[in-house]
Parts: C-alpha cells; sequence; structure tokens
C-alpha cells in the first residue's frame, strides 16, 4: 500500500460535476508505476467557487491541477502566466506550480490529434467539429496546426462562427448542418451523451466513411460511437483522447514520460468499477 506522507506532492482534477471523472485512476497508476510520491484526487468545484479553490490549491502547494468542464476558458483568469499554445487556444486544461507561480497550459489538443492519429492521418482531411468550449477550441486549434480543414458547428450557431473567426477555421453553423457537409473526421467535445443515451447529431448526418471520435467517455460505447459504427465509420471513445492529454499533463510536472499503456488500463479498470 502507498504511503502518503508529508513530501507527498498532491494533484488533481477541478471539474463540477465529478463523478464521471477517470483522471484519478489514470494518474495513480502511473504515479506507482514510475515510482513518484504523488496522489491525484478529483475536486468538485462550483463555477463560482473556482477562484478560492485555485488560491486554495496555490497555498497548499498542489502541484499540478487539470482543469475539465466548465472550467477551462474561466480559469485562464487565475493564472499567473499562460503559455504561447494555451493562449493561442483561448482554454487551459492544465495548471502547474512551477517557481511558486501557476503556469496555464493546454494538452487538450494534443489528446485529440493524437488519438485521431491511431485511426488516420489528419493534414489535408476535411473535419468537423461539434461544440464552441474550451475543448472545442482545442481540438479546432489541434487539427488546424496538423494541416485539416476545419468547420464548426454548435447549438448556439453565433458562438461557433466567433470560434471559427478567432482560431481560423474554415466555416460555422448549427449543429443541423452536419448531413450537408462533406467530411473525414468528425470530433463531439459537447457532452451530449454524458450518462445517457443521446447523441449531438442524426444517426443519418454520420459520414460512412469517415473518423468519428467522441469525448465523452462515460459510457464508454456513447449513442453517438454506436451510430458511426452502424453506419460504418470508424468511431474513437474519449478513453484515448483522456489518455494521451493526461500523459501530457504528467510530462509537464514530472518531466518523465507517461506509462500510456498503464494509464489505459486504469481507465478501463475504473469504468468497469463505475458500470457495477
Amino acid at each position: 500500500m502507498r504511503t502518503i506522507g508529508p513530501r507527498t506532492q498532491l494533484c488533481g482534477v477541478v471539474l463540477h460535476p465529478a463523478g464521471h471523472t477517470r483522471s484519478p485512476a489514470m494518474h495513480n497508476a502511473a504515479f506507482e508505476a514510475l515510482g513518484l510520491d504523488a496522489v491525484y484526487v478529483a475536486f468538485d468545484v462550483r463555477p463560482e467557487r473556482l477562484a478560492a479553490a485555485v488560491a486554495g490549491a496555490r497555498a497548499l502547494g498542489v502541484r499540478q491541477l487539470a482543469v475539465s468542464i466548465p472550467h477551462k476558458e474561466a480559469i485562464v483568469a487565475h493564472c499567473d502566466a499562460v503559455d504561447p499554445v494555451a493562449k493561442q487556444i483561448g482554454a487551459v486544461n492544465t495548471v502547474t506550480l512551477r517557481d511558486d507561480e501557476l503556469l496555464g497550459s493546454n494538452t487538450d489538443w494534443i489528446g485529440v490529434v493524437r488519438a485521431l492519429e491511431r485511426e488516420t492521418e489528419l493534414a489535408g482531411r476535411r473535419a468537423v467539429v461539434l461544440g464552441a468550449g474550451g475543448a472545442a477550441r482545442a481540438a479546432v486549434w489541434g487539427l488546424l496546426q496538423r494541416g485539416a480543414r476545419v468547420h464548426v458547428l454548435n447549438r448556439t450557431p453565433e458562438r461557433a462562427e466567433r470560434l471559427a473567426a478567432e482560431l481560423g477555421a474554415t466555416g460555422s453553423g448549427p449543429l443541423g448542418a452536419l448531413g450537408a457537409l462533406e467530411y473525414d473526421v468528425l470530433v463531439n467535445t459537447t457532452s451530449v451523451g454524458l450518462r445517457e443515451d443521446a447523441s449531438p447529431v442524426a444517426a443519418d448526418a454520420i459520414a460512412p466513411d469517415a473518423v468519428v471520435l467522441d469525448a465523452v467517455y462515460d459510457p464508454p460505447e456513447t449513442r453517438l460511437l454506436r451510430d458511426a459504427r452502424a453506419r460504418g465509420a470508424r468511431a474513437i471513445g474519449g478513453r484515448w483522447w483522456l489518455v494521451h492529454q493526461a500523459a501530457e499533463q504528467l510530462r509537464l510536472w514530472s518531466g518523465l514520460d507517461a506509462p500510456i499503456d498503464v494509464m489505459a488500463e486504469a481507465f478501463d479498470r475504473a469504468a468497469a468499477e463505475a458500470a457495477r
């Protein structure tokens, strides 16, 4: 059994609600595999308590905070500095304590592209991103960096239009416009499907030859993924997005290469336990 003492470094994730997160399981498994004296916990933080939570983390010397829904854009204002990539994206999913300062970074874009690159190359591909929040911003930025052309769709078209204009995507529109678009890659960054049997788009709007990535990982097999497979598309669950972005988070504070397979196995065990 791991011993937690005064030298143990504390890391965690801030989100709301916190019941679905697999991050503690993945990071703690990685810490154990690497022999790190560290522990990772989940903090359920309501939006109105975010500033207090960050101040508390600073006072306690928390080594790193992952940042999830709904805080990825709001937390930017609470960082001492934001690295150039996160600044361009306009969202932070990682806050690392470095030299007594809180540095905001973004590893979500790495999670997106590495998950997709397990199935396809991205240069020259036509991609559609569903959503317009912090995760969507990272997905759009990462796809553009890999040479894809990106269209942004959102329930509120004005937010999609604003995101597309800010990051340089080729177009935008409402979620219902998906069926009229030609695309090779579809990325869902909305929370639709989280712990519910729902999809952000109609099944017949999914292109049969597309690669479909769903950021939602609870349940592991969302309706969007089932619909995608039924249409003949290649489907990727949110597991790989989460694992790859978490691996980069670990590297940022520890300097060590993360054990990807160990983290993926820990994700699967946590998912199986949650399903009981």
